[in-house]
């Protein structure tokens, strides 16, 4: 177990990329000779009336053809509704500003990980911008229009994806283009955020804000803006993975404290709390039993726990034992039961109708050294039937590979992990009688006065001392995830994470 300080200094990193689009900003507004807009005071901005730029949205909104050819078509007609259907970017010189910046972090959405084939590329090109507002006579207003509403669209998928990713399995597109998440509208961000000073900072500050993220982010910066800078060249398989951990990251919304985060491939769970984090070994699911993706709230754990055998591997592993050599239930603490809870007398008869109906029967495991469970296990609601529980098995911890188990999380040092939550509940007290009831094998249970939230993930890498560590991804997940990130073919992706 490791204590850690939880520094949260990594949002210099994002504080960098503004400074750097705030340079680039700069740059295309004070050239005297450029192919863009040039704004100056002697600028003059000849943009159509603004009642046929009006009739041309109103009249995209209304074609089907036209919509759908946008991410978030239902998100894009509320933005343009809010405003009584006047243009969001295409106005006079006091607005332009806010163009150039938007269409500048489009510019950088490889520092975040994003691909720019998201948002329009073809649409949003600079020489079209350049057009109307050097040559408008050129541009009529529907082309005007619609290089508005395209720059609204990209701009809504920009903060849908910084916030929850571009493949968020439980924040489709299509739930939040519903208005799935009320509090957190892309089309009322953008129109607020507008109106500010800050436009830029407010919508990099979407971006998920736990330490792992901001670190990875730093990370990709780095990557994909200073170091191409120097001539240094980065492998694109690196930036490849920083970025689909990313979009992990982005779904996992790791914004509490308290928390319980297990990070399957570096088998390691943090209990984080507001002023540090302790680090403990796990083992997780093997690939044929993988520990899944899932978030909850942990409210109680007990001490000697009884276990009872999951079906599966009742019937498949320890049947053909019990059936083979009986004395193995008493010498390891096994008893059968059917499933109004009488038990079982494991003679030879009754051992060939319970591998008859299997279905009909349990086992269970009484509290003991050897109980599988360990002197005490954290159970959370979840429809996976998975929970964390200490091991008689400790020397396991010292393998390198640790997905060992049938998807349940065994958790070194089980015990010192109850004992700090017991003190974080403000319960100190209960931490003696935790002790006693283990050492004793006692059954006892330990109710928080507050749930802390519980949380597996699948990260293969992460930012350790300013590098990237790799992870073995032990279920082969990542190239799915890659190929639907990236569009490349044969891209699969699918994901069973459930939030409860």
């Amino acid at each position: 177990m490791k204590q850690l300080a939880n520094t949260h200094s990594g949002y210099k990193g994002r504080i960098y990329a503004v400074l750097i689009l705030i340079i680039v900003l700069l740059h295309f507004s004070f050239q005297s000779k450029s192919s863009f807009c040039v704004l100056s005071d002697k600028t003059t901005f000849n943009v159509e009336n603004d009642t046929l730029m009006k009739v041309a949205i109103k009249g995209m909104l209304a074609n089907k053809t036209a919509m759908s050819s946008f991410n978030y078509p239902k998100s894009v007609e509320r933005f343009y509704l809010k405003s009584e259907l006047n243009p969001g970017w295409i106005k006079d010189e006091k607005e332009i500003r806010r163009t150039w910046e938007a269409l500048l972090m489009l510019d950088c959405v490889l520092q975040f990980g994003l691909s720019h084939a998201d948002y329009h590329p073809s649409e949003l090109e600079y020489e079209t911008m350049h057009n109307i507002y050097r040559i408008p006579s050129s541009v009529s207003p529907a082309q005007k229009a619609r290089f508005d509403m395209m720059l609204t669209d990209a701009m809504i998928t920009f903060i849908y994806h910084l916030h929850f990713g571009k493949l968020n399995p439980v924040y489709t597109a299509e739930r939040l283009d519903n208005e799935a998440v009320p509090e957190f509208c892309a089309e009322k961000i953008l129109y607020d955020a507008k109106t500010q000073s800050d436009f830029m900072n407010l919508i990099l500050n979407l971006q998920p804000k736990s330490r792992a993220y901001i670190l990875m982010q730093e990370h990709m910066r780095l990557m994909k803006g200073q170091y191409l800078d120097d001539c240094y060249e980065v492998p694109e398989e690196t930036v490849r993975k920083l970025a689909i951990n990313m979009e992990r990251l982005r779904w996992a919304g790791l914004e509490k404290t308290p928390s319980i985060r297990i990070n399957i491939p570096s088998y390691s769970l943090a209990l984080q709390f507001p002023d540090s984090v302790y680090q403990f070994k796990v083992i997780v699911g093997k690939a044929a039993w993988p520990t899944p993706i899932l978030q909850s709230v942990l409210s109680q754990f007990s001490t000697a726990p009884d276990w009872r055998v999951p079906g599966k591997i009742f019937v498949n592993e320890l049947l053909p034992k019990i059936i083979k050599n009986p004395g193995f239930l008493e010498t390891n603490h096994f008893a059968i039961y059917d499933l109004k809870g009488n038990y079982i007398d494991p003679i030879k008869n009754n051992l060939a109708m319970i591998k008859r109906n299997p279905g009909q029967y349990f086992l269970r495991q009484s509290a003991g050294c050897d109980n599988a469970l360990g002197r005490v296990v954290f159970r959370f609601a979840n429809t996976f039937g998975i929970y964390l529980h200490d091991t008689p098995e400790q020397q396991l911890f010292n393998r390198e590979f640790r997905a060992l188990s049938h998807g349940c999380i065994r958790v070194e040092e089980a015990g010192k992990m109850a004992a700090l939550l017991l003190e974080f509940d403000g319960t100190p007290k209960s931490i003696k009688v935790l002790h006693q009831a283990m050492a004793i094998y006692e059954p006892k249970t330990f109710t928080l006065k507050s749930g802390i939230p519980i949380q597996t993930l699948y990260l293969t890498c992460e930012i350790v001392d300013g590098q990237i560590k790799n992870y073995e991804d032990v279920y082969n997940m990542d190239k799915a995830l890659e190929q639907a990130l990236y569009q490349t073919p044969e891209a699969t992706f699918t994901t069973k994470l459930k939030k409860y």
